[in-house]
């Protein structure tokens, strides 16, 4: 077991099954592109291959599936579980990951909702609480008014690896 799958066994953090398309719908990407020492990881959802883990928008009481902020970082922790599952199903370990570049993420927000960074951070508080401070990355944080299948974010990113 490496560094990394370790210290999620200590938070008792388990990957999701890698993200498979829905019936009916054929993948036409690749969960992640591997270009010398960088990879690019396609967007990823708080999903358990191809189940979302959760739906709705966030911040809107009054509208029929929606998350709290809080709620918001949880979906976000669970799509960098996601994410990490695509990484190792590619890589074969998750310590071949040596840095982590940058992070787009998207959160499904009713109108008026602004707080994306704190949401996102759900991501990003893993990935440093994991990798420490080859962690850290640039970032953004968009509002969106739908995200595919209703899941609340969504969230692509670009690390280093080895070039094993």
């Amino acid at each position: 077991m490496g560094e990394i799958e370790r210290r999620l066994a200590e938070r008792e953090l388990v990957l999701p099954a890698v993200f498979a398309a829905p019936p009916g719908m054929r993948m036409t990407f690749d969960r992640v592109r591997i270009d010398g020492t960088v990879a690019y990881v396609s967007g990823h959802g708080p999903m358990d291959g191809s189940r979302p883990l959760m739906v709705g928008k966030v911040g809107d009481p009054l509208a029929g599936d929606w998350l709290s902020q809080e709620a918001g970082y949880e979906a976000a922790r669970l799509t960098a579980l996601s994410v990490l599952a695509s990484l190792k199903h590619e890589l074969g370990e998750l310590d071949r990951v040596t840095g982590w570049l940058r992070l787009l993420g998207f959160v499904n927000v009713a109108p008026g909702f602004t707080a994306t960074p704190p949401v996102i951070n759900g991501f990003s508080d893993l990935i440093l609480e994991l990798w420490g401070d080859r962690g850290r990355h640039a970032r953004s944080a968009i509002g969106v008014a739908e995200l595919p299948y209703g899941i609340p974010v969504e969230v692509e990113a670009v690390v280093r690896v080895d070039g094993r």
